[in-house]
């Protein structure tokens, strides 16, 4: 098991100018992580392999491992064309994550953000083959590297547990897996322990983050709240501190046998540092006090 930092965690230091991507690495080292997750929100390196070396020789000076990289896609589009462009561009960023010695690279298949009515089952069983030749064209380019590629439960349509195991299924590649990510099953109104129950076999890598948790009929007023498909009301927490079972899905997890990268994100209102710092040492006792 190995504890470390996705850098979409100091993404408002970032925005502000307070940080780049390499005074993240460095905090992190300071702060007990082991590893670093790379998305590319205020830095990028696809078209700046100048920075992705330095990234890598940072990590390696620090004794930081890249443990994934993490980007947006979009495989439904409106002519074969742009189709055809959207795998190209990813192709370059696997080149790029091969270069910096990285081995698992998730993409999305949809856009996060999506109309009411394109989150539903028959928006993804209609485009649902696009997502599966996606899917297959970048992790056959993959593999060459030794690369995993994966689908998170990420955004507003594939994100049920029952989803991202059917497409994985559907794409049949050994390296085509699931970064699986504890609380976006929130997103479309799945409790937690069972959406990392169902899909911890397939689970690539893993990330933990928190939300407290309202129902629709509760507006909990002012704050960084967003609402679910299903209108209930969720906002990023410091993880152990809000209302997912923490204990109990480390405990899923650690039953598992799965013992690879733990990837806190912190996505509350609090200071980016404050609570990524609290939220690795909580990841790191709670899995320490597990007892099977």
């Amino acid at each position: 098991m190995k504890i470390g930092l996705s850098t979409y965690s100091m993404v408002k230091k970032m925005r502000q100018g307070e940080m780049d991507v390499l005074d993240v690495l460095q905090w992190v080292a300071d702060n007990g992580g082991q590893h670093v997750e790379l998305v590319p929100y205020e830095f990028t390196v696809v078209d700046n392999y100048e920075l992705a070396t330095e990234i890598k020789d940072k990590a390696a000076e620090l004794g930081l491992e890249l443990s994934a990289y993490s980007l947006p896609a979009n495989f439904i589009q409106d002519t074969e064309e742009a189709f055809l462009e959207e795998v190209e561009r990813l192709k370059k960023h696997i080149d790029v994550v091969h270069h910096m010695g990285i081995h698992i690279m998730r993409h999305d298949v949809t856009l996060f953000t999506l109309p009411k009515e394109q989150t539903s089952i028959h928006y993804y069983n209609e485009h649902f083959e696009e997502m599966v030749r996606g899917c297959q064209l970048i992790a056959d380019y993959a593999k060459q590297f030794n690369i995993t590629t994966t689908i998170e439960n990420h955004g507003f349509n594939v994100q049920t547990s029952d989803r991202v195991q059917q497409l994985i299924h559907a794409v049949n590649r050994a390296n085509f897996k699931t970064t699986l990510d504890i609380g976006n099953f929130l997103c479309i109104d799945e409790e937690p322990l069972i959406g990392v129950m169902k899909n911890i076999p397939y689970a690539a890598t893993v990330h933990f983050k928190d939300f407290y948790i309202r129902p629709y009929y509760e507006n909990p007023g002012e704050g960084e709240w967003f609402r679910t498909v299903h209108n209930n009301y969720i906002r990023g927490a410091i993880v152990g501190h809000g209302d997912i079972n923490i204990r109990e899905i480390i405990k899923l997890v650690k039953v598992s046998g799965y013992d690879g990268y733990l990837t806190i994100e912190f996505e509350g209102m609090e200071d980016c540092q404050v609570g990524s710092k609290i939220g690795m040492d909580n990841v790191r006792r709670l899995w320490n006090e597990c007892k099977l």
